[in-house]
């Protein structure tokens, strides 16, 4: 049957653009998002174009249950690339913001990544091979007010990834988590976060160029991939700058 990618949040965005390079790669693919309308289209235009297998799985990661599932449904296939891209944020003060959306944040970026990966990790193990993607964020790397629970939960999808590339260091698998800054991907209007009032609007980049650059990445076995030369200076500079500072900017 060939080897498979699963890929999550591929309706659209870095998911979607990760999902073309897979492809183009002859992966078979194992697509993963809410709308089944959008997963079948991918489906039809993937499988016409470059001659694949592509599964679409229709589900909300942040219901119970939903890794399991997905597992469930996917024993039969050699999982070779997890890529763990699903996720969002939201732009409200913590006590402001609506408890079932932090509870659905907290379940997508961080619980439904863990089970997939603790799911699907053992028969890469097996196998002795294996490329693990977790989309982190340049939030990662200090801590975001107003956005609180979304920089925090990446914080830890970057945490957790640097540790298995550790441990999976020596059993032929590689785990890469890759850490865009802004990018132009839908992320924005289902954040709630507007527009610069003064209409000042940096470069973002695409997600294309963002997925491009995580997939090769991944390829090579980086641990940290973190995308664009201004991002890569603010992250690491972030170690030498007290929390507070970071805080404010």
């Amino acid at each position: 049957m060939g080897k498979t990618a699963l890929i999550t949040g591929a309706s659209g965005g870095i998911g979607l653009e990760l999902a073309r390079l897979a492809a183009a790669d002859h992966y078979n693919l194992a697509l993963i998002a809410r709308s089944e309308n959008k997963l079948k289209e991918i489906q039809k235009e993937f499988q016409e174009e470059y001659d694949i297998q592509v599964d679409v799985l229709p589900f909300d990661l942040a219901e119970t249950d939903t890794a399991a599932e997905i597992f469930e449904e996917l024993q039969d296939r050699d999982i070779e690339i997890l890529i763990n891209n699903a996720g969002f944020g939201d732009h409200d003060d913590f006590a402001d913001a609506k408890w079932s959306k932090i509870n659905s944040m907290i379940k997508v970026n961080i619980i439904a990544l863990t089970e997939l990966t603790h799911l699907f990790l053992p028969g890469m193990i097996k196998r002795g091979s294996g490329r693990i993607l977790n989309v982190s964020s340049t939030a990662a790397f200090q801590p975001g007010p107003q956005m609180a629970v979304y920089f925090a939960s990446k914080a830890y999808v970057q945490s957790l990834s640097e540790a298995l590339a550790v441990e999976m260091k020596d059993k032929g698998i590689t785990v890469t988590a890759l850490c865009p800054g802004p990018t132009v991907s839908g992320f924005q209007e289902k954040a709630d976060i507007i527009d610069d009032p003064d209409g000042k609007k940096p470069r973002m980049a695409t997600a294309a160029e963002v997925a491009e650059y995580g997939y090769h990445a991944m390829m090579k076995g980086k641990t940290v991939a973190i995308h664009g030369t201004m991002n890569k200076i603010l992250a690491a500079s972030a170690g030498f700058k007290p929390g507070s500072f970071l805080s404010k900017l």
